[in-house]
């Protein structure tokens, strides 16, 4: 059991090649094609870019787009955050930055974006005896961050990151005409409380739908261990590997462990979805698992989600796995994940008496754009490759002249 652990992979070293299976074939690549949105993002990431003092423009911007914090996606309250923070910049700043993170996202995913900043201030009552005077600085909304990797410029490829507690978008946009934002992470503290602002009420709230339709048969194919994970099974990889394990514990909040044997028993595996597959239910709940699914495929640029959407749907219900771990009931320690060719979801509520909802979707080929930056940067003009580079080379020295 241990031994299995010891060689688990983690889908290469950060910054490097992608992997072979992430170059995308050019049927996959017309999905991620999302052009108006590249270039709407581009111009509003210039006109952010143009109000920055030369202090926040340093700050703010990450020139070498292959930097290694570019793959640095971790939701939780960090001391090392890259890129400029909300509480420095002005009133007209912010605004030109919700603009840009709207550009990037459906209505329904902005305005959870919106609100998950805003449960900060709950925490800071919910924390007082614990923090004490520390509050004002550790839990507020302004305490996220904004980094550009790369030149957003015409016909280019850039990052932009918005990142803070319970908040990670990565939107890489390639020669102003792909655009792909996974892995995208989204949380929510707490679930459970007098309140009503609850942005991922859905994204949790339809799988408990679904498992709660389970008859028996069902339930014990879906239902894949009795304890839930702390955290994300695949963590934060920067690219999932042929199989991933989770780690005891989720850093900083080592009250919640579990074993290796629940660790293997968690495993998640490429090649053997977990789980109960999505021909073994019934038409109702065949809804109920794509309702689910749309939930997080709506995190995508809205140009693009809806061919995502269909393309999972062609390739038929019965490659949907949904699998279940931990507690079948709210307040207790659970995890879900939801598994096709391309994409996973995962969904954690376990440290804090399942109080404390981390959910990501990523995309087993494409997260930060691997395949498409490797088949497929530079490449995109209708006069050929390296047209920035063109633009600054003699003709005398130039590879090519004109046409005939």
């Amino acid at each position: 059991m241990t031994s299995e652990l010891t060689v688990e992979t983690t889908g290469g070293a950060a910054g490097g090649p992608a992997p072979r299976s992430a170059a995308a074939r050019p049927d996959e690549a017309a999905a991620y094609e999302a052009p108006r949105t590249a270039t709407r993002m581009l111009v509003t990431a210039m006109g952010l870019l143009d109000t920055f003092s030369p202090e926040q423009r340093a700050e703010a911007v990450i020139t070498d787009f292959d930097d290694p914090r570019r793959l640095d996606w971790d939701i939780i309250p960090r001391p090392d955050r890259t890129g400029i923070p909300l509480h420095r910049l002005d009133r007209h700043q912010k605004v030109l930055l919700w603009d840009l993170v709207r550009t990037a996202l459906p209505m329904r995913t902005f305005t959870k974006v919106l609100a998950i900043p805003q449960l900060e201030h709950v925490l800071r009552d919910y924390e007082h005896d614990f923090l004490g005077p520390a509050l004002q600085a550790w839990r507020t909304s302004d305490s996220y961050f904004v980094t550009f990797f790369g030149r957003p410029g015409f016909e280019d490829t850039w990052t932009m990151r918005f990142l803070g507690h319970h908040v990670c978008l990565n939107v890489t946009v390639v020669d102003e005409r792909w655009v792909c934002a996974t892995p995208v992470a989204l949380g929510q503290q707490p679930t459970e409380y007098d309140g009503v602002l609850k942005p991922l009420a859905d994204d949790e709230g339809v799988a408990f739908e679904l498992l709660a339709s389970l008859d028996e048969q069902q339930r014990a194919g879906a239902v894949i261990h009795d304890v839930a994970p702390a955290d994300f099974v695949t963590r934060q990889v920067p690219r999932i590997g042929a199989f991933e394990h989770p780690d005891h514990y989720d850093l900083g909040m080592p009250q919640y462990t579990i074993t290796d044997a629940d660790r293997v028993a968690l495993r998640f595996s490429r090649d053997e979805p977990s789980g109960v597959a999505g021909d073994a239910l019934g038409p109702q709940q065949q809804e109920l698992l794509w309702r689910l699914l749309d939930c997080y495929l709506a995190r995508l640029p809205e140009e693009a989600w809806l061919r995502h959407r269909e393309a999972v749907r062609a390739e038929g219900v019965g490659s949907v796995h949904f699998a279940w771990a931990g507690a079948q009931r709210r307040g207790e320690p659970h995890y879900f994940r939801v598994q096709t060719r391309r994409f996973l979801v995962e969904a954690v509520n376990a440290v804090g008496g399942g109080n404390h909802l981390h959910t990501v979707l990523r995309d087993l080929e494409q997260d930060f754009a691997a395949g498409l930056l490797s088949t497929h940067r530079g490449s995109d003009s209708s006069w050929g490759r390296g047209h920035l580079d063109t633009r600054t080379t003699s003709s005398a020295d130039g590879p090519r002249g004109p046409r005939p």
